[in-house]
């Protein structure tokens, strides 16, 4: 991973955010942390990717680097997380953010991508010293719910949402 700067969310983008948001807080800069939804179709359901960091799960996500754009971004942090590559992004590059986190001074914007692989190693961070993750699982929809925080599972019903519009092919 570069030591290059996080990027910020730009602060006219962040009023237009923050007047759709309940009792907001006034931060004019959020870190942009952008990751990929990452889904596997398995007989008739699709298994979402989650990765344990502590006691937290979530899909995998990274600060976007200044060099990059979000999508870019969130390409790099799943192979970097889980050596995954290959991603299909069938469904476009549409994305959803989600509410500020991390006392407001974050932000994360996920993607929708499938894989064709379930095969997933959790190779050590040279930064860390160890794995940024210490565990994954392929998951379905009702044990992805149980395990995600809600800043999280919005963005899993949002996934489910678009999956299930008519236009997607298989």
């Amino acid at each position: 991973m570069n030591q290059a700067r996080p990027i910020m969310l730009e602060p006219s983008r962040e009023r237009q955010r923050v007047t759709r948001m309940v009792n907001p807080r006034p931060v004019s800069n959020r870190i942009l942390s952008s990751g990929v939804v990452v889904v596997h179709w398995k007989q008739d359901h699709y298994h979402y990717l989650l990765l344990r960091a502590y006691n937290y799960w979530d899909f995998p996500k990274g600060v976007v680097e200044v060099d990059e754009s979000p999508l870019e971004a969130a390409i790099r942090e799943v192979e970097e997380e889980t050596t995954l590559t290959g991603l299909r992004f069938r469904w476009g590059d549409v994305y959803r953010e989600t509410h500020p986190y991390n006392q407001g001074r974050k932000v994360a914007r996920y993607y929708i991508a499938e894989s064709a692989t379930t095969e997933i190693h959790l190779p050590t961070n040279p930064q860390l010293g160890r794995p940024e993750h210490s565990e994954f699982r392929w998951v379905d929809h009702a044990e992805a719910w149980n395990l995600l925080t809600p800043r999280v599972r919005a963005i899993l019903e949002w996934t489910d949402s678009i999956m299930a519009r008519p236009t997607r092919q298989r």
